[in-house]
């Protein structure tokens, strides 16, 4: 039943970080050195092997998660279904007592799992030099307000042969979570993991019934720029029970870079600001078109399948930026960016572990090549995907526009001018290097630059520029919206000049 790999997956006790949950929890006053050691484990583990085992959970915890796989057995054993799936979120469906149809222990678990999650996010946060409730406004209140929903979700699976012989085929193919972070308990192994070498594994070969298989999710390398890397892993092994708690950012809320940003971290420029739900429409769309690719022929799905893996080794895992300053150990293996920076400083390679000497050091011309392509086709890629948004979003404000002007006809059918309407626009430039223009500003824009005179010193990407206020000599980088050209402003500032003089003329006339 499980699937084919290229290697036999190693078992996981030799690869994965296992990390207490009680030195990881978080707390008031000074931190420990037991803590430090914990957070160091946590992000060593998912940086060289893409996942992290979190042990010695609390006694009642683990008999928590205990039960609630033993309920889950129960629970389909006596539901006919083929499909042996319970999707459980917390908030306004368990208000009256919980649900009837539902697995018992369903609310402990999520719970438990929940303040694991957190605790997580917040070593991870530690980590990356940022404060460990940095992430906090990204999720839900705790508790839920009244008649809410979370948006974090549990998934509760149980298989057994039965199951597997009445059609439900093992999942194989690769998969990664779209939230944060993503927390596995189950009662058999059965998860492999890919690590940044493209090597597969078995990754809870050594997990027991009361440890908890800790990956990372799209939503997290997002808001970490890339310093924090996606999770990819796939199910060997359905036979089994299984909890699958996904920590997912609130729908409302706003996923940025500005905490990683301000702790001096480099920020590449596909890391754009985006609303949660735009960012899980978009994922959504990338899903259906891998589900689409993935009914083509095999020759075509394999080498589609291993772009993910491709993208992981043309990428430098601390800072997310390509490696285009790619250097060859002689162990064979190449760094670049801020990790080259720190096998140089350790002195040892961070994979086979093996002793660096930096005057060994060589170009790797071919990573080098590779990398530049790759970038310069992200770049287009999501060039074109933000003017095709912003064009979108234009069709339907014009679209809206002549609804209320009763632009319609009887059927609902809206007049389009197709002749005489301008076209949708994409990205707009409407203003070119060194032209003085105005700060206008917006919610975001600090007070200090708001309607200061500037230069424009760059170009950037999406309609976005980069000025220098002309008095600070201050550097910010502002979109097009909030910047107003000099020459319009010229009318209004000379009226201004001339009243002073319209009012001594109208006091002293010329005759007096």
């Amino acid at each position: 039943m499980a699937a084919s790999s290229s290697s036999p997956p190693p078992t996981s006790g030799s690869r994965l970080g296992r990390v207490r949950f009680q030195d990881l929890a978080p707390y008031d006053g000074g931190a420990t050195a037991a803590y430090g050691r914990a957070v160091h484990a946590l992000s060593a583990s998912l940086t060289r092997h893409g996942a992290a085992l979190l042990v010695d959970l609390p006694a009642a915890h683990a008999a928590i998660l205990r039960c609630a796989l033993h309920s889950a057995r129960a629970f389909f054993h006596h539901q006919p279904q083929s499909q042996p799936l319970f999707l459980y979120r917390a908030g306004r469906t368990s208000d009256d007592g919980g649900d009837l149809s539902s697995p018992a222990c369903m609310d402990d678990a999520f719970r438990c799992l929940g303040e694991a999650a957190r605790a997580a996010l917040s070593a991870i946060a530690r980590h990356l030099r940022l404060r460990t409730n940095v992430f906090d406004h990204l999720l839900d209140d705790t508790p839920l307000p009244f008649n809410e929903v979370s948006s974090s979700e549990l998934l509760v699976a149980y298989s057994n042969q039965q199951h597997l012989h009445s059609g439900h085929v093992p999942t194989s193919a690769p998969q990664v979570d779209r939230g944060f972070l993503m927390l596995v308990a189950s009662d058999h192994p059965g998860i492999e993991v890919c690590d940044p070498n493209g090597q597969w594994y078995l990754a809870d070969g050594l997990s027991g019934p009361g440890d908890l298989l800790l990956l990372t999710g799209r939503a997290l390398s997002h808001v970490t720029a890339g310093l924090r890397q996606t999770s990819r892993y796939r199910i060997t092994n359905e036979s089994r029970g299984s909890l699958t708690f996904r920590l997912m950012p609130r729908a409302n809320a706003i996923l940025d870079c500005s905490p990683i940003s301000a702790a001096g971290h480099c920020v590449p420029q596909m890391y754009q600001s985006i609303s949660a739900s735009q960012f899980m429409d978009d994922l959504c769309a990338e899903e259906h078109a891998i589900s689409n690719h993935s009914e083509a022929p095999s020759g075509s799905q394999g080498s589609f399948v291993s772009e993910p893996s491709l993208r992981s080794v043309l990428s430098d895992p601390l800072s997310g930026a390509f490696l285009e300053d790619a250097m060859v150990l002689l162990c064979g293996h190449s760094f670049g960016g801020l990790m080259l920076k720190k096998v140089i400083e350790m002195a040892r390679c961070t994979i086979c572990n093996g002793e660096v000497d930096p005057a060994t050091l060589f170009p790797n011309l071919a990573l080098r090549a590779v990398a530049t392509v790759v970038k310069m086709e992200d770049d287009r890629r999501l060039f074109h995907n933000a003017a095709l948004r912003k064009r979108r979003k234009e069709v339907t404000e014009r679209n809206d526009v002549l609804k209320s002007t009763g632009g319609s006809r009887g059927n609902g059918e809206l007049l389009l001018d197709t002749e005489n309407s301008p076209s949708p626009r994409g990205v707009q430039y409407p203003f070119v290097v060194g032209e003085r223009v105005l700060i206008m500003g917006n919610r975001r824009t600090p007070d200090k630059f708001i309607g200061k005179e500037a230069v424009i010193t760059s170009q950037c990407l999406n309609g976005w520029y980069l000025v220098k206020a002309v008095d600070s000599g201050e550097s910010i980088r502002l979109q097009y919206r909030s910047l107003k050209k000099v020459s319009e402003l010229q009318p209004q500032s000379e009226m201004r000049r001339l009243q002073p003089l319209t009012f001594l003329h109208n006091k002293y006339p010329s005759g007096s």
